[in-house]
């Protein structure tokens, strides 16, 4: 058996810069391991400890400059390590990407077919910190023709087969695949290992074996800038539009809690906003070829994922900018949502009230529970079915893994995240060509420093949409919509993956999306547990308030709180009322998930973190004294400037 490590070496977000063509120069940045991949490198050294006969080899794409980072795997214990480097792969998208890395993968002899050794298994970090997509090791996996799971936290050979425990919105699965299979792991599990010194020596007088495509036999035709199915067209910064936070004084807990108070009964500090010079009509060259590369497709099409019988909100939500891409694109473009699932009929009529002209329905038992490969499949022949020119899915666990499973499927490339979806054009100069109607996907990145414009040329152009971006539409009961029944042609190959059991926790996604006041703990509020934030929440809940309580990433990273209740970039987008930030420090990760919030109260015992420059008020000291005297205000009857009618005893 051998396990494969697939790793990538990021620059830090730090040091990039803004080329002279308005996209990001990486050239002079310094570069390190990605957090993932360093815990997938972990696990693979872990699955082999309970398998001495397995041998580790570790593969990347990428310039030479990447052997410093192989080395270093190498170093913790890894036996062989390739680099697959060319100058023509430079600018590929995430599709052509994964379709580089399984094409070095099969020529060193990994593969499902004739001459091929399937005995072996893929691991990978979930996602990257440049690019944040977590679509390469789902188009890696399509590509080799193998199962897959993602988000994992840990994994075990047991019996020939890997079982492992999935990350999931609210809670966990136990899953079990079969080999071959790929695996991308969350940085929950085991911390990567330090280098041992004879690890180092071994690996100082180790060869990396590298390639270029030529070796490989992979053409230039679906890879590099000219290849990839999707560029960026640019890169802007992002900007922040709130006003200098208002900081409480006094010389005691209750001093500063009463300054609170009182700072928020007169209001927020005001930021004087510049009137916006009116946007000038963009100026069509002459003389250019207008191409609508659609060959034919039309529409667009959404996924409901339905959890615990219901359709998931980040579901309802995608169907807000499909409406106003429809609208966008006119000439009757209609919106139709394929809805999977066992006894999901009645879900169907939900869906056209809230937006769907057409719902299409597949009932079928085994697909009951969310599985990628049937639901892939089935999702590629309803696409060859319908020929929709946009695909849209919910930036969920299952969203992520799913719509770039689908792109290899499709030929389409994939745009994760995005915050912003609509319809514009591309002028291509070079060619003398306006390519038209075309959709343009936002997506923040970089540390969400900045906001990337995607454009995708071959259709289905796929995107997913942050959870928590868009609301969710006002339901009409009496619109009406077509509800139509496909039944897909599936084989037992896709089915092979086992869920052995689903586990998801009361909190979960809905509660925290409604909620008018969310109290959110971070590293700096967890000595008891984040105890004080769930008290502070339960007391506004007594006085009438919809609260919820939430964390950063590190409170999740430690095992304090559950995946489903992380804010920010890799956890859930949302936008209460108020925000309560209690010992976050304010990483734009995290800020990127709350930073639509209408106020944002920080408390922190040091007044030099980054939150307060997101906050509109704030309070510096410890939170294991303020917020007692926080929760006497709430009982008293103070709830953050919101009007709540208390519930009746």
């Amino acid at each position: 058996m051998t396990i494969i490590s697939l790793m990538k070496q990021v620059p830090l977000p730090s040091e990039m810069r803004m080329g002279e063509d308005g996209l990001m120069d990486r050239t002079k940045a310094k570069s390190i391991i990605n957090v993932d991949c360093g815990y997938a490198l972990e696990a693979g050294i872990q699955i082999k400890k309970e398998n001495p006969d397995a041998k580790l080899i570790v593969c990347s794409m990428g310039p030479p400059s990447f052997e410093e980072s192989l080395k270093k795997a190498l170093a913790m214990g890894y036996d062989k390590a390739y680099l697959l480097s060319d100058r023509r792969l430079g600018g590929s998208d995430t599709y052509a990407t994964g379709l580089a890395i399984s094409t070095m993968l099969k020529h060193l002899g990994f593969g499902v077919g004739k001459g091929l050794d399937s005995d072996f298994l893929i691991v990978a970090g979930r996602q990257t910190s440049d690019g944040d997509t977590a679509h390469v090791p789902s188009q890696v996996a399509e590509n080799m023709g193998i199962p897959q799971a993602t988000f994992i936290e840990t994994a075990n050979l047991v019996d020939g087969k890997i079982e492992a425990k999935r990350i999931i919105e609210g809670g966990y699965q136990m899953m079990k695949l079969p080999l071959p299979c790929t695996l991308s792991f969350t940085p929950t599990g085991i911390d990567p290992r330090r280098p041992s010194l004879s690890g180092a020596i071994k690996a100082r007088n180790s060869e990396i074996t590298m390639f270029n495509i030529d070796d490989v036999h992979l053409s230039d035709e679906k890879i590099g800038l000219s290849g990839s199915p999707t560029i960026v067209a640019k890169v802007a910064n992002i900007k922040s539009e709130r006003a200098p936070v208002k900081m409480s004084n006094g010389h005691s807990e209750a001093e500063l809690v009463n300054s609170l108070v009182e700072n928020m009964k007169k209001g927020k500090n005001t930021l004087e906003v510049k009137a916006q010079k009116e946007k000038k009509a963009k100026k069509r060259p002459e003389g250019f070829e207008e191409v609508d590369f659609r060959n034919g497709a039309k529409g667009i099409l959404t996924w409901a994922e339905v959890v615990n019988g219901k359709i998931s909100r980040p579901s309802l939500e995608l169907l807000t900018p499909a409406r106003d891409l429809a609208e966008q694109l006119g000439n009757d473009t209609k919106v139709t949502t394929l809805l999977i699932g066992h006894n999901v009929q009645e879900l169907a009529k939900e869906l056209v009230a809230h937006g769907s002209d057409e719902v299409i329905v597949v009932d079928d038992e085994r697909l009951e529970e969310y599985r990628i490969l049937p639901f892939a499949e089935t999702f590629a022949q309803v696409i060859k079915e319908k020929n929709p020119e946009i695909a849209l899915f919910a930036a969920t666990t299952a969203g992520r893994e799913l719509a770039p499973r689908i792109g290899v499927k499709t030929d389409s490339g994939v745009t994760a995240d995005c915050t912003a979806l609509e319809i514009g054009e591309h002028i291509n100069r070079k060619e003398k060509r306006i390519y038209a109607p075309i959709l343009e996907s936002r997506r923040p990145t970089y540390g969400e420093s900045k906001l990337a414009t995607i454009l995708g040329f071959v259709c289905p152009q796929i995107s997913t949409a942050r959870a928590g971006t868009f609301e969710v539409p006002t339901p009409d009961k009496s619109r009406e919509g077509e509800i139509t029944e496909f039944k897909p042609k599936l084989t037992k190959k896709e089915f092979v993956t086992e869920i052995i059991e689903t586990v998801r926790g009361e909190g979960g996604l809905q509660s925290l999306f409604d909620a008018d006041i969310i109290v959110s703990g971070g590293r700096g509020a967890t000595s008891d547990d984040l105890k004080l934030v769930q008290e502070l929440v339960n007391v506004l809940k007594e006085q009438g308030v919809k609260a919820e309580w939430a964390c950063s990433r590190p409170v999740v990273d430690d095992g304090t709180a559950e995946y489903a209740r992380q804010i920010g970039q890799t956890g859930k987008t949302v936008r209460p009322k108020v925000y309560v930030a209690v010992g976050i420090s304010g990483a734009v990760q995290h800020i990127a998930g709350m930073k639509e919030s209408e106020t944002i109260v920080a408390i922190d015992k040091n007044a030099k973190e980054t939150i307060f420059s997101n906050a509109d008020f704030g309070i510096v000291g410890a939170y294991e004294d303020i917020l007692p005297e926080l929760i006497e205000k709430v009982k008293n009857g103070f709830t953050f400037g919101l009007d709540v009618k208390k519930k009746e005893e």
